[in-house]
């Protein structure tokens, strides 16, 4: 792959999504310059910023913005003082909805790995997850978060629709993928009750003929989940809806040991988008203790998508390397903690020298500075 010259589209947001932005900015500048490529960030508004600015959760300049877009990174949505307002017309995740909508967002694809450094860090037993290794493709613009809705004094409606069309596009990605992995897939769905359910397996099956190297289970949603937990390693890529996909992938977080370290791409059909699973964590916001790894794992996942697999490679080399020499931010290093800017600039460091890395905190940033 030659020199490439992109533009990146970066939707900080709200909270810690600015700070976790810096420092992927950051790697993907090293990247930028070790390679000799060239990356252009344009930032905008979206989610409760872009409301106080301008009363719209997604200005229509946001959004033409990212139609041109090579890529698009997003930091985090949310505010506290729109999530306890039920009565709130306009919410930061509206604009999140209308984002997935505009740009045919129609696959959302989470990679949940238990790193051997960090098995303390998950409250599940580290027999059980030890060598887990998963990919998650969640069907993003159908189902029942956008199917027609209905409220009256005493009842309410949700409908769930999906189409042929909709399964076999997100289907594909999904077998792709498993044939490059382990060759496994199983299709998450509650087909012993749900029509919907019943259509997607019909899909899937019919779909599973041309792909006769990949090994199709065929797991309800009930058991899928608590399989999960029992034996995360028997899975390697999971396919299923949206809902479902939402609640699964999350709850797939505990096994890596923090949503600091999961990032995620949303392929759509103009332009991709990628950004870490974890929320804005308002809490945090300004205080330097933010996890930027979900962040930089996701520009890894862009730079994937961009066709620079050496560079992606490099990028998760040089993450491996911070959590082994525990390069982390409070939630993963409590007694000894580096600061976000510190674990961005040392992940940065290592891209653009390699092992040569900056041993101590003080010089982390300084070590940076000379080069970029």
């Amino acid at each position: 792959m030659g020199i490439l010259n992109k533009k990146i589209v970066v939707l900080p947001g709200d909270g810690i999504g600015p700070e976790v932005c810096n420092e992927a900015i950051k790697v993907l500048e090293a990247v930028a310059e070790r390679f000799g490529h060239r990356f252009y960030f344009e930032k905008y508004l979206m989610g409760a910023c872009a409301i106080d600015a301008t009363g719209n959760p997604l200005p229509e300049e946001t959004v033409d913005a990212c139609m041109e877009a090579d890529a698009i990174l997003l930091g985090a949505i949310g505010d506290p003082k729109y999530d306890n307002n039920p009565a709130a017309k306009v919410r930061p995740e509206q604009g999140l909805l209308r984002l997935r909508k505009s740009l045919g967002l129609y696959a959302n694809i989470r990679p949940v790995t238990a790193y051997d450094v960090l098995l303390d860090h998950s409250p599940l037993k580290n027999t059980r997850i030890a060598g887990a290794d998963m990919l998650i493709f969640r069907e993003l613009t159908g189902g029942i978060y956008f199917g027609e809705k209905g409220r009256t004094a005493d009842s309410a409606y949700d409908n769930c629709t999906y189409s042929r069309l909709e399964i076999v596009r997100i289907a594909h990605l999904a077998f792709q993928s498993a044939a490059l992995r382990r060759q496994k897939l199983t299709l998450v769905d509650k087909a012993n009750v749900l029509e919907t359910s019943r259509l997607w397996r019909e899909v899937v099956q019919d779909m599973a003929q041309g792909y006769p190297d990949v090994a199709v289970d065929y797991l309800f949603v009930d058991n899928a989940a608590m399989q999960l937990i029992l034996n995360p390693r028997a899975f390697d890529v999971i396919l299923t809806e949206n809902m479902f996909g939402d609640i699964l992938s999350d709850e797939a977080s505990v096994i890596a040991g923090s949503l600091g370290l999961l990032p995620s791409a949303s392929v759509g059909n103009h332009v991709s988008l990628f950004e870490p699973i974890h929320g804005s964590y308002p809490q945090a916001k300004g205080k330097g203790i933010a996890n930027p790894i979900a962040a930089i794992l996701s520009a890894a996942m862009m730079l994937e998508h961009f066709n620079l697999q050496k560079e992606a490679d490099l990028v998760k080399e040089a993450v491996h390397n911070a959590l082994e020499k525990q390069v982390l931010t409070p939630e993963l290093n409590p007694t000894s903690p580096y600061s976000t800017e510190q674990v961005g600039s040392f992940i940065a460091y290592y891209v653009l020298e390699g092992a040569l890395v900056v041993p101590h905190k003080s010089n982390i940033e300084v070590g940076l500075s000379t080069i970029i």
